[in-house]
């Protein structure tokens, strides 16, 4: 799940005032990029398959991955089963450690 906590926003709350400064905040995030849609992965190693397990994952989402160790930039990835809070990472096998960090649209 994501790694940081942007605050979110409950539907309704009596003080109207308090829920517009909620929402204006929580927009003025959004345009500024501060989402809770990221993560963090490690390939698993003597594999060729990871399991990336996040809620968020749906079948019409799209993930985006960003190598954060030097192993990871070398790394050939594609997805397959993705849906339902899972996502399958095909890839090569490797006794490296290889991170990413991720984001999830949609």
């Amino acid at each position: 799940m994501a790694d940081n906590s942007f605050p979110t926003v409950p539907l309704s709350i009596p003080n109207t005032e308090q829920h517009l400064r909620l929402v204006s905040t929580s927009l003025n995030n959004t345009i500024n990029g501060k989402l809770n849609s990221t993560g963090e992965i490690t390939l698993t190693n003597s594999s060729t398959t990871s399991v990336l397990t996040d809620a968020r994952i749906g079948g019409n989402s799209v993930i985006l991955l960003m190598p954060i160790t030097n192993n990871a930039a070398n790394a050939n990835i594609h997805f397959t089963n993705i849906g339902d809070g899972t996502a399958t990472l095909n890839h090569g096998s490797g006794s490296s450690t290889r991170t990413f960090k991720y984001v999830i649209i949609g």
